[in-house]
């Protein structure tokens, strides 16, 4: 089941767009248009969590996490500052806690289709996503330059 959910990355199957893309991940990540983020941006993306979804492989629930940040806010803004700034993401943060769901009707559980895989991302990792989607859509939504029929992922659009 895990190797279908989770196939090996291949050289030999990489197209030349993957091959540029991962490219590009070598470059520097420091751009004069980087912004730190401030305290306050940390605090509402934090607030806005979901404090009773379920946690990832460190446990870390949302409720804990965001206790913290109400303690510890210009350290965990540092942390998240760095993460911009150096491009990277921590290594604890790339792991997922998979949990396969049998779908409804798929009552035969013998077969890896009749399930789907449900990733939980630890929270820390979450909340860096989210800064980072913000700062995104701050930039692609006033300037009107994102597809007119992608509705995934944006806000206040519906088909």
């Amino acid at each position: 089941m895990l190797q279908s959910f989770t196939p090996v990355d291949k050289e030999d199957d990489l197209t030349e767009h993957h091959k540029l893309a991962r490219a590009q991940t070598l470059e520097s990540a420091d751009t004069k248009d980087d912004k730190d983020f401030t305290v306050e941006e940390t605090r509402k993306v934090v607030a806005s969590m979901n404090k009773k979804k379920a946690p990832g492989e460190d446990v870390i629930t949302g409720e804990v996490f965001d206790n913290n940040f109400d303690i510890y806010p210009k350290y965990v803004t540092a942390m998240y500052n760095a993460c911009l700034r150096k491009g990277v993401l921590a290594k604890r943060w790339k792991t997922a806690k998979l949990i396969p769901i049998v779908k409804d009707g798929k009552e035969n559980r013998d077969e890896v289709p009749k399930f789907r895989p449900i990733s939980l991302l630890n929270t820390g990792r979450k909340v860096l996503e989210k800064l980072i989607i913000n700062r995104i859509n701050h930039h692609v939504f006033p300037r009107d330059i994102i597809i007119k029929n992608l509705y995934g992922f944006t806000p206040q659009r519906a088909p």
